[in-house]
């Protein structure tokens, strides 16, 4: 049974209220496909750009969960895909319902079933995608909306139940999943947007960026609505402005366990598109939520249906030289950035850790908090072009992940966790440092 989630008086348009300006971005075509649907009560929204080895599956899965957990409801796939040259649409929307039917004895019936795919570009825009189905869920008039990545390839049917029984059911407005995930998986989530999230806007929501997430009709009419769709920032680090934008606007928040997520090897070169889509998009939207966060003291728990966390132990190879020799020469090359970003205190600590030995390296965690905030502050206050902030911030980052893997190597799954929520107490405490900075005067 979920618990109620803590929130403030929600501001949700009113469910016959249809943003018509939005809808007229959509291609002629697409928007007549839809008005063929009609209206249903399940969207999955299915972004892709070249996909094909992948999104088979992907389809399958989410027409079996459609059919065991939905199978009375009127359901559609949209598929908004980025220019693929191989094939990935046409493979959306020739996937057979039929097929997964006749492969289960149980042979479920289903009211309806649409696959409808439309190009909205050349090149991947998480945003278009989101928002292209957004504007599709208001023609449709969905009541729920999931939206899967299409290399989730460890996706199973019971997601679908997960992630969107708590809206049908129990009238949430936001369904974030959590997965198991190995304990050096997700660094990124786990050491930085977890618990800056968490500390700044008070609620513990494990997974703030996700690539799978359920949503109402009032939370999406909202971001639909309100948001500044052709504002460049907005075409990076929209899912994690989508669970932004739900805490502010006080809307029904829960996180649902759905099992394990498959690791995508990251090359070092992806983590700065990472932190602008993640980090820079948090440092935003931050600015513009600061009445809201600014009073806020402590954490609360969020309504959650299943584990809230768990790690796998197996070995894992980790380059250990790669990020130690990559945050030395950073801290030693990027001096003169700095100095523009940083206290000279917290300069002064990261230049001595430099010195240490690659097995003994210790990246405490007030440093990191101080490391952290400070970087939030000099984002809000511009002290230089902000995406050269960002970009700044990631050999600082590996510098942490190095730390937090020595610190982990021989850690159990509960000893792992207890170091993370030492690491978010650490940011909550050290809270009023931020409004400091952020406050303060250069």
């Amino acid at each position: 049974m979920l618990d109620e989630t803590p929130t403030q008086e929600r501001s949700a348009a009113p469910r016959d209220e249809v943003v018509l300006a939005d809808e007229g971005f959509l291609p002629d075509d697409f928007v007549r496909q839809l008005i063929n649907v009609g209206e249903v009560d399940v969207l999955i929204g299915l972004p892709t750009h070249n996909n094909a080895k992948t999104v088979g599956a992907v389809v399958a899965e989410i027409q079996e969960g459609i059919l065991q957990w939905f199978s009375r409801d009127r359901a559609a796939i949209i598929n908004p895909d980025a220019g693929s040259r191989d094939g990935t649409p046409e493979l959306v929307v020739s996937a057979s319902i039929d097929d997964v039917r006749r492969s289960d004895a149980r042979r479920f019936t289903l009211r309806t079933l649409h696959s409808i795919s439309t190009r909205y570009g050349t090149s991947v825009a998480r945003g278009t995608a989101l928002r292209t189905i957004l504007a599709a869920g208001e023609l449709l008039r969905a009541r729920a909306t999931a939206l899967i990545s299409a290399d989730s390839t460890s996706i199973k049917r019971d997601w679908l139940r997960a992630l969107l029984k708590p809206i049908a059911n129990d009238d949430f407005d936001l369904v974030l999943p959590t997965y198991v995930r190995h304990k050096f998986d997700g660094l990124l989530i786990t050491n930085l947007l977890y618990p800056v999230t968490r500390a700044v806007y008070g609620l513990r929501i494990r997974e703030p960026y996700a690539a799978e997430f359920a949503f109402s009709s009032r939370l999406g009419s909202q971001f639909l609505g309100a948001s500044p769709w052709n504002d460049e920032a907005m075409k990076e680090g929209c899912e994690i402005r989508f669970t932004l934008a739900a805490i502010a606007g006080g809307f029904r928040i829960a996180q649902s366990f759905v099992g394990a997520k498959s690791h995508i090897e990251q090359r070092a070169a992806d983590l700065v598109p990472a932190l602008r889509q993640t980090v820079g998009a948090l440092f935003g939207e931050m600015e513009s939520h600061f009445s809201l966060w600014s009073g806020k003291t402590g954490s609360q728990a969020i309504s959650s249906t299943g584990a809230e966390h768990e790690f796998t132990l197996d070995p894992q190879r980790i380059n250990r030289k790669r990020l130690f020799e990559m945050f030395r020469s950073g801290v030693l090359d990027l001096e003169s950035v700095f100095r523009s970003i940083l206290s000279p205190a917290t300069l002064e600590e990261l230049q001595r850790i430099t010195g240490q030995g690659e097995d003994d390296f210790e990246y405490s965690a007030e440093l990191w908090v101080k490391t952290v905030y400070e970087f939030a502050a000099a984002h809000h206050k511009a002290v230089i072009n902000r995406d050269h902030i960002i970009q700044a911030l990631a050999p600082l980052f590996r510098g942490r992940a190095l730390a937090f893997i020595l610190e982990n190597k021989n850690a159990s799954a509960a000893g792992v966790e207890n170091n993370i929520e030492n690491l978010c107490l650490q940011f909550e405490g050290l809270k009023p440092y931020l409004l400091e900075l952020w406050t303060g005067k250069e």
